[in-house]
């Protein structure tokens, strides 16, 4: 039997019809915000804005947009699931978590309804990926700290047919490359990096090529490469197998964007399900989604219960790289090619140099407070430990050094998921605040 075209009908519609359906379902979730959300209660009564004034995605940019830091207060204001949760507590079966990379994780509750929603656009991005009901993936992701690449595309892969091999990069290179052999998987997926480092182990722990493994098709996200040609050329060359793109973001879901067999961008897959916006990032203006335009992507939920969003900003800068394709899906293609912040992404956990900071200056007076994250990789993105030099106090011993590197390396592992290579270094090694501002990345050739 002939393989469908796409995953769902809606991949081909014409455009026209995609607006339609999605401005009937703004109106629907627009009402329900306006009974069930008192965060969007109040931040529209603030801004002077009615419900009722919100009928079409024009009319979106009469709402103010919604930024992480608002969820997170929202979070403290009314635990457990924060003000702008939507959905009673009896009703939601799953609680995903943000990798907390700015100092604590924000929550994302999920109903079942929230659940078949996403399994359905995922399985979408995961289609456009190649992969094909009746596959069996490798899974290597983290599992594992309530991380959107673990269970929810576990699921994903489940209601697709797909049969997952739920390991987790946290269980190691020679455990996955184990299992790899054991179980012949056709199919793997996980960030681009990681992905790389396992082909370049198979020699080693397995004493085999990769070439002639059973891998022949790649998903990869969770960190920028899947779309460097460089990058995909080293995956596909390692492993003999075709790699593709996704992307996502914990409040929406894992994965809403994703790269078909043309592989010249990763097609939006979300919809009837999410609004995405194109703004310019300094001034907020709304930009036309067209072939070469740059801006942030903004989202807007308008099928989702329990933590659904308006206009919410996600920080990631993309480049539109055509509203037509051979594949036939009618969505427009991205590649995102940064953030509005000088985020690292390390082993596909975002890490803010801030996040950094704070915890360093949580050591006072063991520490100085003062400290650089050196990266000697190119781009934002490293599967090696994070190298942080850190300045000890004026008054600490050198006999305390190695405890104290110790209990910091552990501390920035517990509080922002990452594995860190922390050295310390003696106080005034690094220029302190003063009116000029201070980097905390120290860039450094590589070694």
């Amino acid at each position: 039997m002939a393989q469908k075209k796409f995953w769902n009908e809606i991949e081909g519609k014409s455009w026209d019809e995609v607006v339609a359906i999605q401005e009937r379902k703004l109106r629907r979730q627009v009402d329900y915000l306006l009974k069930n959300s008192k965060f969007y209660q109040r931040k529209l009564g603030e801004a002077g804005i009615s419900f009722g004034d919100i009928k079409t995605i024009g009319d979106l940019k009469k709402v103010p947009f919604t930024e992480k830091t608002e969820l997170r207060d929202s979070l403290k204001e009314e635990p457990p699931l924060g003000l702008h949760v939507a959905a009673p507590l009896n009703k939601i079966i799953q609680i995903q978590a943000s990798s907390g990379t700015t100092g604590s994780p924000t929550y994302i509750g999920l109903t079942k309804h929230d659940i078949d929603v996403w399994n359905e656009f995922q399985a979408r991005v995961y289609y456009a990926n190649g992969f094909r009901p009746g596959d069996r993936c490798l899974h290597a992701f983290g599992m594992s700290k309530g991380f959107v690449g673990g269970v929810p595309l576990v699921q994903t892969l489940e209601h697709m047919g797909i049969c997952d091999i739920p390991i987790g990069a946290e269980s190691g290179t020679e455990r996955l490359l184990t299992v790899l052999a054991d179980q012949k998987p056709n199919v793997i997926t996980g960030t681009p990096y990681f992905i790389i480092y396992l082909a370049e182990q198979v020699e080693k722990i397995l004493k085999l090529n990769p070439r002639e493994l059973s891998i022949r098709q790649i998903s990869c996200g969770g960190e920028p490469g899947g779309g460097i040609p460089s990058v995909r050329k080293k995956m596909e060359e390692l492993w003999n197998a075709d790699a593709r793109e996704m992307m996502g973001g914990t409040d929406m879901g894992s994965t809403y964007w994703g790269e078909c067999e043309d592989k010249s961008g990763m097609h939006f897959c979300a919809q009837e399900f999410i609004i995405v916006e194109i703004i310019d990032p300094d001034t907020g203006e709304v930009l036309d989604i067209k072939e070469g335009v740059k801006g942030e992507l903004v989202y807007t939920a308008i099928d989702r219960e329990a933590s659904p969003l308006l206009r919410f900003r996600s920080r990631d800068h993309v480049e539109v790289t055509g509203t037509k394709c051979s594949c036939g899906r009618t969505s427009f293609k991205i590649r995102c090619f940064g953030r509005t912040d000088d985020m690292l992404i390390v082993k596909g956990i975002n890490v803010f140099p801030s996040a950094i900071k704070d915890v360093v200056s949580s050591f006072e007076p063991r520490t100085t407070g003062s400290m650089k994250v050196i990266v000697d990789f190119p781009g934002h993105a490293t599967q090696a430990p994070l190298k942080i030099n850190v300045e000890y106090g004026y008054s600490v011993k050198q006999e305390y050094l190695p405890q104290l590197k110790e209990e910091l390396e552990k501390k920035l592992r517990d509080t922002l998921n990452f594995r860190p290579r922390v050295e310390m270094v003696p106080p005034n090694t690094y220029e302190k605040p003063g009116v000029k501002k201070v980097s905390l990345i120290e860039r450094v050739a590589p070694s």
